[in-house]
């Protein structure tokens, strides 16, 4: 009679995912220097006290890397995609107001590489020790058949709070309030299959120091959110400029008002190049443009506002027509 199987001969190695959960603790303690999980030993399911907060409100997001990870798979550029995975909900969750508090991620892969995961997840811890944000667990799950052998599922979650008095309200928004944009690192992790066609179809156009400018991560805006509330300003609404570019993300913040921007040139290497082989008024409705988040505050905030953070600049102000209009500077 023949050997009755195992999980390992099925390509699921249990013992080999238990050792790896060990040598990436380093990567998570380094995440609980000011927070701390509560009572974590034993528990299947990560828990954090509240009750600093007088009247907390939760907050919640998950994303992805988009296509921007094959790019990065290709490359060998691990930690850039751990760092993306943290960089696109811990934003999301910033736009509140509120803390980003615990952070989880989900990784599947063909079968256990301890290098790559590793390396994924030194990336994201990088991000969540700059912003004080608890990596509290996740999901490494192996599927032999299921996910090629040449790619790498990723998912991350984010879960924060905020005081509910502090809470970001876009309702306040009025006529006349100024727009502060502050400079993206990049294309961050927006519009890649747009450029993974460019690239497809203008193979060797772009060098490789200029790819790797364009592949860079995804800018954290704790600091501009840290610095606006450093400086006593509680913006009217706040936008990490994502899918759909400053049009679809601003659009969404306003009822019944619109704003005409207008932005500086983006500089960065290789975007030239690529924009080029990109639609003029499509551009603005794919890429951030250079622009990766929006502060939308009062007029006497301004000042405040723009040296909350690097690369701040006004980029325009709510006017009664609805939609929002972009151009660069000097540019016809």
């Amino acid at each position: 009679m023949a050997g009755k199987l195992t999980y390992q001969q099925a390509g699921v190695d249990t013992r080999r995912a238990a050792a790896l959960v060990g040598d990436i603790r380093g990567h998570v303690g380094r995440t609980q220097k000011q927070r701390q999980l509560m009572g974590a030993f034993g528990l299947f399911a990560a828990a954090y006290d509240l009750s600093d907060y007088r009247e907390p409100v939760i907050v919640t997001g998950c994303d992805g890397v988009g296509t921007k990870l094959e790019l990065l798979l290709e490359r060998g550029l691990f930690e850039t995609a751990g760092k993306d995975l943290v960089a696109m909900s811990v934003n999301d969750i910033l736009t509140t107001g509120g803390d980003p508090l615990l952070f989880l991620d989900y990784i599947g892969i063909a079968a256990l590489d301890e290098e790559k995961i590793s390396r994924l997840v030194g990336g994201m811890a990088d991000y969540l020790e700059a912003c004080n944000c608890i990596l509290a667990g996740g999901e490494t799950a192996e599927m032999p058949g299921i996910v090629p052998e040449d790619v790498i599922e990723l998912s991350g979650f984010c879960i924060g709070c905020v005081e509910k008095p502090e809470m970001i309200d876009p309702s306040t928004i009025q006529v006349g309030d100024v727009l502060v944009g502050y400079a993206s690192d990049s294309i961050h992790a927006n519009g890649f299959s747009l450029v993974r066609r460019v690239l497809a179809e203008f193979p060797g156009e772009l060098e490789d120091a200029e790819l790797e400018a364009l592949l860079r991560p995804t800018r954290l805006y704790h600091d501009v959110v840290g610095g606006l509330r450093n400086a006593s300003v509680k913006p009217r609404a706040m936008a990490h400029i994502t899918g759909g570019g400053l049009p679809e993300n601003l659009e969404r913040l306003f009822r019944g008002f619109g704003a005409d921007l207008e932005i500086p040139s983006w500089e960065l290497p290789g975007i030239d190049k690529l924009l080029a082989h990109v639609d003029g008024d499509d551009r603005f409705h794919t890429f951030n443009m250079g622009i990766g988040w929006v502060a939308i505050v009062a007029p006497g905030d301004v000042d405040a506002a723009l040296s909350a953070g690097p690369g701040g600049v006004a980029i325009g102000e709510i006017v009664p027509s609805e939609g929002v209009r972009v151009k660069i500077r000097g540019e016809r």
